[in-house]
């Protein structure tokens, strides 16, 4: 962690930039951590506020294009190489693009709140084939809205960042695993529903 907040204190927005577009791809990345710590260097007039915004933005959205992009491209071969084992058939894939495109959408719009899930949205919305219009506005609308509310919250928080940001990542993480127990809940209870 020391690493990732002596680079971006040394090195401000390109840093910003290229950690949380590197978070978003799945690198280990501590996403909030790093816009709550962000948020407090406004607060201290190291960074300013709309540039912060700007890098951190752009760095997801980077991110989160290239995790579709690859989506796109490598999703419906994973299907098919390890669907049997997983019990997936390509067939599938039109009730999962029929999904995304009335609600699964959405997934991305509030799925960067969430640590893990934000790394697969964008991912499963590439190998569903979901339209790239829609796409964008879902997820960089999403994009935007968390960008601002960590550097927000690390602005309030001020010096007191520190102290609370781990708070802050393990609810996170707590939320993350919910939602993905939830989703997988759904999933038995709908299949087994299916085949009675």
């Amino acid at each position: 962690m020391a690493p990732i907040l002596h680079w971006i204190a040394q090195y401000g927005y390109v840093a910003i930039f290229a950690l949380l577009m590197l978070g978003i791809l799945g690198v280990p990345v501590p996403d909030e951590i790093l816009l709550t710590f962000a948020g407090s260097l406004v607060f201290k007039e190291q960074l300013a506020f709309l540039p912060t915004i700007a890098a951190a933005f752009l760095g997801s959205i980077c991110g989160i294009s290239v995790t579709y992009v690859l989506g796109r491209s490598l999703g419906i071969y994973l299907v098919n190489a390890a669907g049997r084992f997983l019990h997936i058939h390509p067939d599938k894939m039109d009730h999962v693009r029929a999904w995304y495109d009335h609600r699964g959408k959405y997934a991305l719009l509030f799925g960067y709140f969430l640590p893990g899930i934000r790394h697969l949205v964008a991912f499963v919305a590439g190998s569903s084939k979901l339209r790239p219009t829609v796409f964008a506005s879902f997820a960089y609308t999403g994009a935007l809205l968390w960008s601002c509310s960590f550097v927000t919250l690390g602005y309030f928080l001020g010096e007191q960042w520190a102290e609370t940001s781990p708070t802050i990542h393990r609810l996170s993480v707590i939320a993350s695993g919910t939602v993905l127990t939830c989703a997988i809940i759904y999933v038995i209870v709908r299949r087994r529903h299916l085949f009675r």
